[in-house]
């Protein structure tokens, strides 16, 4: 509740208030427009905090750069660095002169 309201208002003067609406709208009306205002109180609360929740993630998304993945080609290994620079060593040639 809004303080400065409260501060201008008196516990007679909120009896008078509530004794008017009770006059006005009667006492079968009361339940109804009191559900119909909590509905409304909640539903206008249930917006605020999916406006809030919502820009608290585009807060989030903006805050953190989007990291680029990087290509890699995978390494090559001992044997195919070998075997490319010394064909001969790779492939040995049959030995001829043996009986």
């Amino acid at each position: 509740m809004n303080t400065t309201l409260a501060a201008f208002l008196g516990g007679w003067e909120i009896i008078l208030i509530l004794a008017v609406v009770l006059i006005l709208f009667g006492a079968k009306k009361l339940p109804e427009l009191a559900k119909g205002l909590g509905q409304g109180i909640k539903e206008f609360k249930k917006a605020s905090n999916e406006v809030t929740s919502e820009l608290q993630r585009a807060a989030d998304v903006d805050s953190y750069p989007q990291q680029q993945v990087q290509y890699r080609p995978p390494e090559k290994t001992i044997e195919a660095s070998t075997s490319a620079s010394q064909p001969a060593a790779a492939h040995p040639q049959p030995d001829e002169h043996k009986s």
